[in-house]
């Protein structure tokens, strides 16, 4: 097998030529790479594509390399000023948004009725078991790059470019879909519908032509704070979590004060599919908290302080939640919820008119800190990714004066504003919850890899076991989430595919030994937590409709074709490259260790 540090077979080139420090808009900045420095040379990468590909689906990245070479390539240092509080109220701000306010009247109106609440604590327990998984990868490898950045050392380059793009698009849709929820309760704040501020453009199809021009307006103030400072974000984003946070203290006692336990008494009338149903597109609601894992690298003490700010945030989060679900509930039957302003629109029908601003207040406060922290987040993950030249480099340029990575929030937060302009929620949230589902669910597979798979010391006999134990977790997680999608009657299904799940967790536990302890943090019951994970954002995509799947399908075809023409061959290039300078430095330390940056063979 060809390896990606060595030369191919039909002589594609390799190497990457270094861009001088600086902020600069050049060939050299976007297309640096040796297979992109004339015609002929791209002519003769692509010619290599089999090879280069089959290299990089059983290539891995190890742990050093990201830590140290890769994140070199961003030229200044991001700035370690970040503590455990910074990153709770970072998790805080980042979850706390759209989701409760906009989407809970939808789902309980539309969808599961009262037992919101429920659906709540279902994509709680998820977004959970997901935080577990994200907090020992990021006190392991505490870099910008987040998810992706752990993909490419568990379960290499391919696997972490489907994630990189989808990663992206969920931070594109998501912070899209609070700008325009934005836009609704800040029209409920001025006694407007949010159609008052919007533009009918009777052109374009039903889905994408109500324009949003305030929605542009606010993105484009949350990039001015994202680049000045991520320190100077934080202060502002506690300080707005804070005001936030008092804002739904009053929402809960205010509107128990009107609670009438009537409104539960039809507790679920849709059934138990629209609990799950609910659950899947709720599940936006928790979506943010990974943002928090790309501080990392920013963060003074990962080991203590990344543990305490995830699990901290998503905690509290989760438990005001299912109040709030509860509360809105009580205050109206479920019928008379509003779907665009639910909370302001229940005081008002209940005499407390006044309310309404106060919460709509707080509501626009809770987006404000999603987009802060969302466009913090999504600039390091896209930062990471073109250090490793999947994108174009010049978005991993790191300001030298302010720390951040001025280019890349610049570039997230301009298609975000595009999505934002154009595209309703229902479409945005949808198709968003699949992206993350899908992330998370690979997050969970790459921790099991990551504890039972070592490189080098793992007998062949147990890789082709945890193989096994893995392919079984992941068949029968699907088997059941498509019983359940396509509504298949009885229980007897269910009776199968859930044991066969139960059987498969329990051989990997029994006959497969853990090949690695983490050093600082763990997950604890592995593998029954990182499997749990996988059933369940399994199980939650079953329940998103068929259209979201058709929008997801075209997106990642479109990364694949991006991928094969351009990222494959300059991450290709830039892992010779990393390769090369490590054996260099080996000879000149005169020692007998294995380069630092050398790429690893994960085929198992």
């Amino acid at each position: 097998m060809a390896s990606a540090i060595g030369g191919d077979a039909n002589g594609g080139g390799g190497g990457v030529r270094r861009r001088q420090r600086g902020c600069s808009c050049t060939k050299a900045d976007f297309f640096p790479e040796e297979s992109f420095s004339s015609w002929s040379a791209y002519g003769r990468a692509l010619r290599s594509t089999g090879s280069r590909l089959a290299d990089q689906l059983t290539s891995r990245s190890l742990e050093s390399t990201e830590l140290h070479e890769v994140r070199a390539r961003s030229g200044a240092d991001m700035k370690r000023d970040l503590t455990w509080w910074d990153l709770v109220w970072f998790g805080v701000g980042a979850v706390i948004g759209a989701g409760i306010f906009v989407l809970t009247g939808e789902e309980a109106h539309n969808v599961v009725g009262p037992a919101v609440v429920v659906s709540y604590v279902v994509s709680g327990i998820s977004a959970m078991l997901s935080v577990f998984c994200y907090t020992e990868f990021a006190v392991e490898i505490p870099v910008a790059g987040g998810s992706f950045a752990y993909l490419r050392v568990e379960l290499g380059d391919f696997m972490a470019f489907v994630a990189a793009g989808n990663i992206l698009l969920e931070y594109c849709i998501g912070g899209a879909a609070v700008a325009r929820s934005w836009t609704s309760y800040f029209a409920t704040l001025l006694n407007h519908q949010p159609s008052d501020f919007r533009i009918h453009a009777s052109s374009l199809s039903a889905s994408y032509n109500e324009l949003d021009p305030i929605a542009v307006v606010v993105i484009a103030l949350v990039c001015i704070f994202a680049v000045v400072s991520t320190k100077g974000t934080s202060r502002f984003n506690y300080i707005l979590s804070i005001v936030h946070i008092a804002v739904i203290i009053f929402i809960i006692v205010a509107g128990l004060t009107k609670a009438d336990t009537a409104n539960m008494r039809d507790f679920m009338p849709f059934g138990v599919r629209g609990i799950f149903s609910a659950s899947a597109v709720l599940f936006f609601a928790y979506i943010g908290f990974d943002a928090v894992s790309t501080m990392a690298e920013e963060t003074k003490n990962p080991a203590r302080d990344i543990p305490i700010g995830l699990l901290g945030a998503m905690t509290l989060t989760t438990a005001l939640y299912c109040v709030l679900a509860v509360t809105l509930c009580l205050m109206q039957p479920y019928t008379s919820i509003d779907k665009d302003a639910p909370f302001s629109v229940a005081f008002s029908q209940r005499g407390m008119d006044w309310a309404k601003y106060i919460v709509a207040f707080g509501a626009l406060k809770g987006m404000t800190t999603v987009l802060l922290v969302s466009a913090v987040g999504q600039a390091r993950y896209l930062t990471h990714i073109a250090r490793t030249h999947m994108m174009p480099p010049w978005l991993a340029q790191v300001h030298p004066r302010t720390g951040t990575p001025v280019n890349a929030t610049v570039v997230m937060l301009v298609a975000t504003a595009v999505i934002a302009f154009f595209t309703d929620l229902n479409i945005l949230s949808n198709l968003l919850s699949i992206s993350t589902l899908f992330i998370f669910m690979l997050v969970a597979v790459a921790l099991l890899v990551r504890r039972y798979y070592v490189s080098g010391e793992t007998t062949d006999a147990n890789r082709n076991k945890l193989v096994v134990c893995i392919v079984a977790i992941l068949a029968t997680s699907v088997a059941t989430a498509t019983c359940w999608g396509v509504n298949v009657d009885g229980w007897v299904p269910y009776a199968v595919t859930v044991p066969a799940w139960f059987a498969a967790t329990v051989c990997l536990w029994a006959f497969v030994p853990q090949a690695r302890a983490p050093k600082l943090w763990g997950v604890p019951l592995v593998p029954w937590l990182p499997s749990a994970s996988i059933a369940i954002n399994v199980f939650l995509l079953g329940s998103i409709d068929s259209k979201s799947f058709m929008r997801f399908g075209i997106w990642t075809a479109a990364l694949l074709v991006y991928y094969l023409f351009v990222g494959l061959h300059a991450s290709y290039d830039m892992a010779k490259a990393l390769a090369a300078e490590s054996a260099a430095a080996k000879v000149e330390d005169g020692d007998g260790k294995p380069a630092r940056g050398a790429v690893h063979d994960g085929d198992y």
